[in-house]
Parts: structure tokens; C-alpha cells; sequence
């Protein structure tokens, strides 16, 4: 009983209406999914399902596809969805029979709801103050998803849980689906994935479901077997550091947390504490070398401009990066080592790992030779290795093309044809398996019997309150057993309510680029010219688009094409104003993963970048002390026009940041860094 199973089919057959909720499938299919997901919401709309979706914009799935858009503001989704549980029970539109089996703790969440623990019911009113939604469309949406199978939707799209306390909606949207029968024909949670990864595959299986090649099929850990394609979710050495957590490490030389903060870990995993350094009697030390082959933590992660403080830290005595292009973090290294893209390299791949729809394998030949010194990722550790005389220790016996031959082992590619036929072919792709349709889908089995097919909790069925938080973690008071709304605390300051809001009054919602992936394609000259991609400002520099409502907009003077500063009291990112309805009221979007381009770190006149990497100022905290995902949305700031005096100021100030070569089609260029041999500057 995997939760993904058949979704796809039993949602086309069973469910009315879809809930998009951080789901953006026109955005992000081009890195996860290909053309299959807009083709999905067009059938569905063909057959006559409702598409309802929650989110601040209008997104790009929402224009298109969209029945109703319901413009809520940034990180406040757990008070709707309070009050949505507060219509049901009070109008008794609920699923009882399946709340009375199949949960545990509903008392304690509808005590909560009805404000009988701290006295304030939450009430469609109560919400409606808190998230921006009018109280009557709570109440609309409410009834219309208690009275009809409905499937809650996502994919990539709004940060719907990369904001402070972001576990909170999460845990009550899963509350919500529990009063309506989670499992039953048509009502799941439908995270649209796809691939090869057969734990979160939605669509028809395949007769044989391939493992990661880059380890044995089944893997064991202290939790029992690992989900295929997973990887270890702890490295080999004993002293690790979350991601979100590299600059406290680095600044303040200690951090104490819990889990590997890996997304699809093992239940147990949340538990397992994370000291840094280790005592050194177990081989802790500070960091002193950083290596590194994805320089991207000051665009894609927290806190961007405190990570160049962190990397630029004396502590840090060499920065090593490895990568293809010269962009973000590896403009602060000490050393770069030029690698070479897959174009120019052999591998193995699984079709579709990541999320593609096809199910299969390929042989990625050598497509052109190296360019100029340029080595693989392998090659170029490989090299170094040689220097230390550990070369075999780290490569093996092996040349490439054997390991190639490994991978297909792994992938038990061997159970179907020989290496030698597949060498040939260079590709392979599973067959249907023609008895599809008898898998169960999703949690249809718990949903039937929870006893006989139990969830993987401790009582085996939803846990609205859960006895192992409060046991594990009984002082946290945003992550704690019951699922609540979290104004705020010491840890994160990012409500409307805030005296900060005075200062910096709106909310910025930060998605996935619609026309890159991530921060990669963000040079592509075609791209560039749509007004979505980039804004030409005054001074012929392309911005990062920032989505201002026009009621905002008119308050601060600002108009379409203007060059706007989007900031708070950790620094300030220019960018290109888009007024425009497709965002709601005091809220502003600004898409991450644009290439950083600092005009200034630190010293007078604080941070400032104008190639609009807006993680550069998103918060240095994760989700929560106990829970260290990132918190790239959901967060207060500000925007004003960039007057031409201002920007005159920082050209007189920083001239290196505005002499630099430019492109005008592709942006930012390599020798705005890089001087040729005999060349100053």
C-alpha cells in the first residue's frame, strides 16, 4: 500500500473536484514531469471536474485551468484550514464513521477548533482575518468540497510548505482529509510526481519497477528496508550538518537539531538528534574546507546574503567548487575546477528519474568532446585523489564503462535483456503491466480495513494528536502534538500582526521559476524577452519579475517597468515591477532562483543584489527549532521604487558592481569575472 498508487486513475474516475493547494503543474513540469501533467488538467477539465486553487497569485496552472482562484495570503493556509474543519464540525458535514475507525485525537482537534482550550473558536470570521480569504467563501469552499469526493492537488508551486511553521497546513490539511474519508473513490492527497520512483508513482504500473541504479535494490536501516531510489539518508561520516543549518554551524561553531531534514525519510528519522562537532574524541572538529559541486545556496536556500558571511567566514580557510558554469556561490571560491556538462560525457540513467512520466533506462552517449580542461565530476575528484594517493580507494578497478554495467546490474536491467542487447538498443522502456488496474490506489486499503492495513504510525491510523511528539519534544510550542495556527514566537516574526509589519507590510510569496528550473536556464535570450521572465528596466538591465497588486502598487507610485528594491532588515534585491491583478493584496511575488549579481555585502549601506536572488533575504531559521526544512516564503517585507538619484549612488560607490561585462540577451557574463591572460582591470 503505497500512497501514490493509482491516483491518477482513480481521481479521472471517482473525484468531482481537485483543491490545488502549492500546486503549479504549467511551471515546474519541464525539470519533473515533461508534457503529462497540463495534459491531465485539461482531460479533467474535459470530463467536467471542478479545479478550485488556493493560492496568493494567480499562478500559471490557475490562469489556465482554474474554475474558482481563491487568493489567500502567503503562509496563512492553516487558518483556512481551521476554519473549513470548524464548518463541518458545527454543520456536522464531517465523516463520522470513518473519524470513529480510522483516527485517533479528533476530541482533542475539535476542542481545539471550536476554541474550548484557549477560548477563541475558528470560526470562517476568525480566518478570514488571519489569511485574507472573505468569510463567506470559507464557508463556500467548505461545503462544496463536504459535499462531493474531492482530492487535494500538488505540485512545485507556491511554497505552500516553505514558510515559518509551514508543518501546520500541512498537518491539518492531512486533518482535513481525514474527515472525509482519506482512501475512499475519489479523495486523496494527490502529490503529482510520476516516474520511476514507484513509491510515488500515480499512473498505471509497470511490469517491473526499476531501483536506483547507484545502489542495491533493497537497503537496510534501522528502521527496516529503505524506499528504492532514496539513497542513504545519512552519509558515512559521523558528523554531518543539515543544509539549512551551514551558516549557524560556520558563524557560531555549534548546532543541536533532529533528523536528516530529508523529505520522504522514515517516520523514525525526525527523531534522531544532530550535534555539531562531535566530541573530538570521535573525530569532531570545526569546518575548515568547504568542497562543493552544487554552488548554489546563496539563490536556492535560507538566508542568502548570511551564507556569503558564512563562506566568506575566516574559519573557512579554502572554498573548492566543481561546476560547469560560473555563477552564485562560485564567484566566493578559492579554487574552481571547470567540469564538464552530460553532453560531454557517457552514463547510465533511469528514464525518468525525478519524476519524468516515461518508465525506462538509457545509455547517454558522448554526445561532443570535453570543452577545452573541462572534466566530469568524477575525473575531477578523481584527479585529486591521484595527488593524495587515494585514487584507488576512491575509483576501484573499474573504468567507466564497467560502472556504466553496474548501474544496470542495479537496475536489474539484467532480468529483462543483456547488457550487450541494451549497449545496442540504448534504451529500454517498461511495458504496462496489463493487470494495472487491480492495484489498489492510495490509502484504499486502509481506507477498507485500517486494522488489517495500518498506516505507519504507532496506533496505525491518523493521528490528529500524536503521544510521540509530546513524549520526544514536550517544550515545542509551534511543532507540538496537535496541529494549530502559530501567530508567532521567538523563532520566526512574519505575521501581519507584528510590529515589524509596520516597517515592512507585505507578505512575499517566492515559487519555483516558470522559465528556468530552479536557477538553471536563467540565460536563455528567448526566455528573457517574455515579461514573466524578466523586466527591462530604465537603465537596460533585465529584472526579476516582482507581482504587485495594483491597489500596492498605486500606495509606493509604482508602475509597470519600473526598477523596484524588495527588502527588510537582512538586505534588499532589485527587480522589475509587474502590476497586476495575478497577485492579491498585500502580498508580492518574486520567483526564486535568479542568478545573484551583488552590488554590495555588508559595510554601509548594509546588502544589496540586482540580479534578484530573492533567498538572499528570506529567513536565516527553518520551519520550526524542531523541524529545519527552509523558510523562503511566507515572510514580511517591503517594496519602493528605485529612484535614478539611488541607483546613481551605488554606481558612484561600487563601480566594480556596474562596470561589469553584460549581455543584454543572456545577462550576466563570464568574464565579468574572469580576466584573459595579460588582461587588468
Amino acid at each position: 500500500m503505497l500512497p501514490a498508487d493509482n491516483l491518477f486513475w482513480d481521481v479521472t474516475e471517482h473525484t468531482d473536484m481537485l483543491i490545488h493547494i502549492g500546486s503549479d503543474l504549467e511551471t515546474t513540469p519541464w525539470g519533473f514531469s515533461g508534457q503529462l501533467p497540463t495534459n491531465i488538467l485539461y482531460y479533467w477539465t474535459k470530463l467536467g471536474k471542478k479545479q478550485v486553487f488556493v493560492s496568493p497569485d494567480l499562478n500559471y496552472s490557475a490562469a489556465v485551468h482554474a474554475d474558482k482562484w481563491i487568493p489567500v495570503l502567503p503562509n496563512t493556509d492553516a487558518a483556512l484550514h481551521l476554519a473549513i474543519a470548524y464548518v463541518w464540525i458545527s454543520e456536522g458535514t464531517y465523516d463520522k464513521d470513518y473519524v470513529a475507525t480510522h483516527v485517533v485525537g479528533f476530541e482533542k482537534f475539535e476542542a481545539y477548533v471550536l476554541g474550548k482550550e484557549d477560548g477563541v473558536p475558528k470560526t470562517p470570521e476568525w480566518a478570514s482575518e488571519k489569511c485574507g480569504v472573505p468569510e463567506w467563501t470559507i464557508k463556500a469552499l467548505a461545503r462544496e468540497w463536504a459535499r462531493q469526493p474531492t482530492t487535494v492537488m500538488h505540485f512545485y508551486g507556491g511554497s505552500y510548505v516553505r514558510g515559518p511553521y509551514a508543518h501546520e497546513p500541512a498537518r491539518l490539511e492531512a486533518y482535513l482529509l481525514g474527515m472525509q474519508g482519506l482512501g475512499k473513490p475519489g479523495v486523496h492527497q494527490y502529490y503529482k510526481m510520476g516516474g520511476d520512483d514507484h513509491w510515488m508513482n500515480d499512473l498505471p504500473k509497470t511490469k517491473i519497477q526499476l531501483p536506483d541504479m547507484r545502489f542495491p535494490a533493497e537497503r537496510q536501516t534501522e528502521q527496516g528496508v529503505m524506499f528504492p531510489g532514496q539513497g542513504q539518508l545519512w552519509p558515512s561520516s559521523k558528523q554531518i550538518i543539515p543544509k539549512t543549518m551551514l551558516c549557524q554551524a560556520i558563524l557560531e561553531g555549534h548546532i543541536e537539531s533532529s533528523g536528516s531534514t530529508m523529505f520522504f525519510a522514515p517516520l523514525e528519522d525526525q527523531f534522531r538528534k544532530v550535534v555539531y562537532p562531535i566530541p573530538k574524541e570521535e573525530g569532531g572538529t570545526e569546518i575548515r574546507l568547504i568542497w562543493m559541486d552544487n554552488p548554489c545556496r546563496t539563490t536556492c536556500w535560507n538566508d542568502g546574503f548570511k551564507t556569503v558571511e558564512a563562506l566568506r567566514s575566516p574559519k573557512i580557510e579554502t572554498l573548492i567548487v566543481q561546476h560547469p558554469w560560473l555563477e552564485n556561490d562560485t564567484m566566493l571560491a578559492d579554487i574552481i575546477l571547470p567540469i564538464s556538462t552530460k553532453l560531454e560525457e557517457e552514463d547510465i540513467a533511469r528514464l525518468s528519474a525525478g519524476g519524468r512520466s516515461v518508465h525506462g533506462a538509457i545509455i547517454e552517449n558522448q554526445a561532443i568532446a570535453p570543452v577545452r580542461e573541462s572534466l566530469s565530476d568524477f575525473e575531477a575528484v578523481g584527479e585529486v585523489a591521484k595527488k593524495l594517493g587515494l585514487y584507488k580507494q576512491f575509483a576501484g578497478q573499474l573504468t567507466i564503462r564497467e560502472k556504466m554495467k553496474v548501474g544496470f546490474k542495479n537496475m536489474q536491467l539484467d532480468q529483462v535483456m543483456s547488457w550487450e542487447e541494451f549497449e545496442e538498443k540504448e534504451y529500454w522502456i517498461a511495458p504496462t503491466d496489463p493487470e494495472w488496474k487491480k492495484v489498489p490506489p492510495g490509502l484504499r486499503l486502509f481506507y477498507e480495513d485500517p486494522g488489517k492495513h495500518p498506516l505507519d504510525t504507532p496506533s496505525g491510523k491518523l493521528e490528529f494528536y500524536s503521544e510521540r511528539l509530546a513524549e520526544q519534544f514536550p517544550e515545542d510550542q509551534v511543532r507540538g502534538p496537535l496541529a494549530k495556527w502559530i501567530e508567532k514566537d521567538e523563532f520566526h516574526d512574519e505575521r501581519l500582526s507584528s510590529p515589524r509589519a509596520q516597517k515592512y507590510p507585505l507578505l512575499l510569496v517566492s515559487n519555483h521559476g516558470r522559465w528556468r528550473v530552479h536557477a538553471q536556464n536563467d540565460d536563455i535570450p528567448w526566455t528573457r524577452e517574455i515579461r514573466t521572465c524578466k523586466v527591462k528596466g530604465w537603465d537596460g538591465y533585465l529584472y526579476e519579475p516582482v507581482w504587485i497588486h495594483p491597489q500596492d502598487a498605486q500606495a509606493r507610485g509604482i508602475k509597470t517597468g519600473d526598477i523596484v528594491k524588495v527588502f527588510n532588515e537582512r538586505g534588499t534585491v532589485l527587480g522589475g515591477a509587474l502590476v497586476w491583478e495575478r497577485i492579491r493584496p498585500g502580498a508580492v511575488s518574486m520567483d526564486h532562483g535568479a542568478r545573484a549579481d551583488l552590488i554590495c555585502v555588508g559595510g554601509p549601506d548594509g546588502n544589496v543584489d540586482r540580479g534578484g536572488a530573492i533567498n538572499l533575504i528570506s529567513p536565516l531559521n527553518g520551519t520550526s527549532p524542531n523541524c529545519w526544512g527552509m523558510a523562503t516564503s511566507g515572510y514580511l517585507v517591503e517594496v519602493q521604487k528605485v529612484t535614478e538619484t539611488e541607483m546613481e549612488t551605488w554606481r558612484k560607490k561600487y563601480p566594480e558592481a556596474f562596470s561589469r561585462p553584460y549581455d543584454p540577451a543572456s545577462g550576466l557574463r563570464f568574464d565579468a569575472w574572469v580576466l584573459t591572460e595579460g588582461e587588468e582591470r
